[in-house]
């Protein structure tokens, strides 16, 4: 313990919902708390108590602690000082606030993916009222959004905020760091009810394979019973050529997504809004996620003020096969529920097919007919996806068939 001083958080004029904490370990003196906070008349006396009990917990018996709070949560403050007790003493101990029974909640492996928030992980502010804009996911990112030197702090941020912040049942998404550095992230993850791991630049199926090795190690330890899915991330053009493989490297692979920022980075070419640099890449990932019968969801949009080139993007990327794509903004999760939601000739469509289906069953029938027309059963399975997606987002009711069989009576 060479070091006695250490630093974790983030203090300034712009940054609100989180803290910065200095820790200086001494000799006597008992535990110290200084506190710069403009609402140290509200919460003063209970952030001082948080705080020593932290430092109780490690053990900690002399030390001097400044914590300038700009309005951090509890679960925030307590990561924060956790991140600099871990800078000064090599510990495995971890403090845990309890999980919030709003975070109790599974994911399934067959859900609408249509939309996906990526929030950095060691910014709290973002995270805290993420939920109420209704992404079907939330993606937890301690990648590419953090930076070098705070990556074990985010380790730390988004354990909590897992534990401790409301998603309002967004799917709990966390983007991993790059082999081999992000299976050091499982262990602040897998106890936590994580639903997925998104797995970035994965370019075979032995990271799969290897990843699948540790969380199932980690879920044994810790007694966890759910399962987690996994989407890797295609990002060069290694990984594309390799889709199918990723795409069936493991059964908990359900959606696979492509990153086109770093792909058109490893190709050399530039990424426009019409796509025609990433077409293939694209649609061969597509092919691949179809012939395993996976999501294959798309690359975000990087302007977040155009909503009419967003709304053209999702057009083409549903055209090729895609079903969701990543946003970087919430202003970007109603244009996208919008534009991959089924349009009316499509609901339409699949009425018919599955009444057929339904008639064709109820008489007893193998097989089905549309008229004079055979229905495969792939075919009606798409068309009962597509019923079902209309009924979750309320554009045809549960009672759906009644309401048909009346339209065509009269």
């Amino acid at each position: 313990m060479s070091n006695k001083i250490a630093t974790a958080g983030n203090s300034g004029a712009k940054v609100r919902s989180d803290c910065s904490v200095t820790l200086e370990l001494k000799d006597s003196g008992g535990i110290v708390v200084n506190q710069k906070s403009k609402v140290k008349v509200l919460y003063g006396d209970a952030n001082e108590k948080l705080c020593k009990d932290v430092l109780a917990f490690f053990d900690i018996k002399n030390a001097e602690l400044t914590l300038e709070d700009s309005g951090a949560l509890p679960l925030v403050i307590a990561a924060r000082i956790e991140a600099a007790v871990k800078e000064l003493m090599d510990t495995d101990k971890e403090y845990l606030l309890d999980m919030i029974d709003e975070n109790k909640y599974t994911s399934e492996k067959e859900q609408f993916r249509f939309s996906r928030l990526y929030l950095p992980g060691n910014t709290p502010s973002m995270m805290l009222n993420a939920g109420i804009h209704h992404p079907n996911g939330i993606i937890l990112d301690l990648e590419d959004s953090v930076a070098f030197t705070k990556k074990k702090e985010a380790q730390l941020m988004v354990r909590n905020a897992l534990r401790g912040i409301n998603f309002y049942g967004a799917e709990r998404m966390v983007r991993i760091n790059q082999f081999p550095k992000g299976l050091e992230d499982l262990k602040y993850l897998i106890p936590h009810n994580v639903h997925m791991l998104l797995v970035p630049k994965c370019e075979g199926a032995e990271q799969i394979q290897l990843l699948e090795k540790k969380i199932e190690e980690l879920k044994s330890q810790y007694k966890v019973n759910n399962p987690i899915y996994l989407m890797p991330i295609i990002e060069s053009a290694l990984g594309v050529e390799k889709a199918f493989e990723i795409a069936t490297a493991s059964p908990n692979v359900v959606a696979m997504a492509i990153g086109l920022e770093d792909y058109t980075a490893d190709l050399g070419a530039r990424r426009t809004n019409e796509g025609t640099e990433s077409f293939y890449a694209r649609t061969r990932m597509v092919n691949a996620c179809k012939a395993a019968h996976i999501q294959a969801i798309d690359s975000v949009f990087s302007d977040v003020g155009d909503m009419d080139a967003l709304r053209e993007n999702v057009k083409v990327s549903k055209g090729l096969g895609f079903e969701g794509m990543g946003c970087i903004h919430p202003r970007q999760i109603k244009v996208i529920h919008e534009s991959f939601a089924p349009e009316k000739e499509e609901i339409e469509k699949a009425k018919k097919i599955v009444n057929a289906f339904i008639d064709a069953t109820e008489k007893g029938l193998g097989v089905v007919s549309l008229g004079t027309k055979m229905i495969d059963p792939p075919v009606v399975k798409r068309a009962e996806k597509t019923i079902n997606l209309a009924i979750n987002l309320g554009l045809i009711s549960e009672n759906w068939r009644e309401e048909f069989l009346n339209e065509q009576a009269g």
